[in-house]
Parts: C-alpha cells; sequence; structure tokens
C-alpha cells in the first residue's frame, strides 16, 4: 500500500477514536454509494453526523480541512442522503471535517462541527 494510503488510514483510526472518546457512536467507517465514500457515520445526541477526515503529514500547503472541496461537499452529502434513506432514519443530520496533522512527534485533531450545510 502507498504511504499517503497509510497516513488516510492512521488518520481516519485517530479520528474514529476521536470520536468514540467523545461519547459518539460509530455507525459506520468507509460507507460507499457507488462512486462516493462517508469517510465515519456516527451518532452524537439523536445527530446523525457525517465526519470527513483529511490527514496530512505536515501544513506545508494548508490546513487539511481547505481540501474539503464545493465539489466533494456535494458527493458527501448527495451520499448522507442515501445514507438516511437506505436506513430510514429520521434524524437531525450535520456534516463534519476532522483535520489531523501527523508529524513523527505528535498527531493533531482539529474537530470542525457544522462544517458545511447542503445548498438547495
Amino acid at each position: 500500500m502507498a504511504d499517503h494510503n497509510d497516513l488516510g488510514d492512521k488518520g481516519e483510526e485517530l479520528a474514529r477514536n476521536y470520536l468514540i472518546k467523545n461519547n459518539y457512536k460509530i455507525r459506520e467507517k468507509n460507507w460507499r454509494f457507488g462512486k462516493n465514500e462517508i469517510d465515519i457515520i456516527a451518532e452524537n445526541n439523536d445527530t446523525l453526523v457525517i465526519a470527513e477526515v483529511k490527514t496530512r503529514s505536515s501544513r506545508f500547503y494548508g490546513e487539511p480541512e481547505v481540501f474539503v472541496t464545493k465539489v466533494k461537499q456535494r458527493f458527501l452529502i448527495k451520499a448522507a442522503h442515501a445514507y438516511i434513506i437506505q436506513n430510514n432514519l429520521n434524524l437531525d443530520c450535520r456534516f463534519d471535517i476532522l483535520a489531523v496533522v501527523i508529524t513523527p512527534n505528535k498527531a493533531e485533531i482539529h474537530h470542525i462541527q457544522k462544517a458545511f450545510y447542503p445548498m438547495r
């Protein structure tokens, strides 16, 4: 597996552990709808949380969260809608980003709640 895949997998694992430690119930990881994937689907206080994890080894090119583009947001919204319909859920839903920076000395997680909203 490529190093960037290993880094991404490690970031997602750290993000899941972070959420669990903060009383989130993980419903799914790497859930797919066609070509679209949701990194983490969780529940917290009767809210469905659709979480995109962005992992980087440095901030040289910017904070990880800036790489969640409008196109990626649209894909996540479409996949989340499918998940809600397939599971017949009646929960509030929000979209979070977990920005993970892993360096040789430490790992940092920046959890951005309500990072973006579906547009009509």
